[in-house]
């Protein structure tokens, strides 16, 4: 069984967000690709197989952490279209059938992914307490990002606040279902972003995500809304680090960028 890792919203090895990718005939035993995603050790790994000709997607896609599967994930999302398009798998755009529905990613003539994805349904909230303790910074703002995602959007004072945090992780995983978006305002976008994040989930056993493309369907409303602009691009700011284009279309976000794949080999104990 033919395994790879891609490196996601980046376009050079060893940066962005690097996830597992097996193309597969049929998804075995979810025990299986648990135990698969714990051994390759990446916040996701993918598992995808084609399904039949006429229907409402081309392939079928799970994603696992190394501890559970999750209802949505771009970056691995994004390597698994790139991996299909680079062996051939598959030509033009890709309809995926995942828990959140059919997603589609599109490749561009420069090389980028474009992934559509249903935008996160912002709610105000009120500032929980222990917060600002765990995250070790003072909120400007608390939004909660819906069920699909299951994150706290947190608005903080600037773009190094952002960078400067070391939150207690155990502490983070008592206020969301998935965990906490730190994101501010970029302080000079002529760097070539708009605001930057970094993404903390310990309840599903990733202290520090190094790119997240879902969390972008909720950065994606926030900022363009706050900044007047059709379309953004978000910088997440994690040591990794990669560039994650923005564009909300009501209930749609477009997300795009590149990938590479930097391994690839046999899976031997398939």
């Amino acid at each position: 069984m033919r395994i790879r890792i891609v490196d996601a919203f980046t376009d050079r090895p060893f940066a962005g967000n690097p996830a597992g990718v097996l193309l597969l005939d049929a998804f075995p035993d979810d025990r299986l690709l648990q135990q698969v995603a714990l051994e390759v050790n990446h916040a996701e790994t993918a598992f995808a197989h084609p399904l039949p000709e006429g229907g409402a997607a081309d392939w079928a896609l799970r994603w696992f952490t190394p501890a559970t599967e999750v209802n949505l994930c771009g970056h691995a999302t994004l390597a698994t279209a790139h991996v299909l398009h680079t062996t051939g798998a598959h030509q033009g755009p890709v309809r995926f059938a995942t828990r959140s529905g059919v997603l589609v990613a599109t490749p561009g003539a420069d090389g980028s992914l474009t992934l559509d994805f249903p935008t996160a349904p912002l709610t105000p909230a009120e500032v929980p307490a222990g917060l600002a303790e765990a995250l070790g910074a003072e909120p400007r703002a608390v939004l909660d990002t819906g069920p699909n995602v299951g994150d706290l959007l947190v608005e903080l004072a600037d773009e190094q606040t952002v960078r400067e945090l070391t939150p207690d992780h155990k502490a983070l995983a008592a206020h969301s279902e998935r965990g906490v978006i730190a994101t501010a305002r970029a302080e000079d976008p002529a760097r070539g972003y708009d605001f930057v994040s970094r993404c903390f989930f310990p309840n599903v056993g990733i202290d520090e995500d190094p790119v997240t493309g879902s969390a972008h369907t909720a950065l994606a409303p926030y900022w363009c809304e706050r900044l007047g602009r059709p379309a953004l691009t978000g910088l997440q700011a994690s040591p990794r680090s990669g560039l994650v284009r923005v564009e909300p279309l009501g209930d749609r976000t477009l997300l795009s960028g590149r990938a590479v794949t930097v391994i690839e080999g046999d899976l031997l104990a398939w």
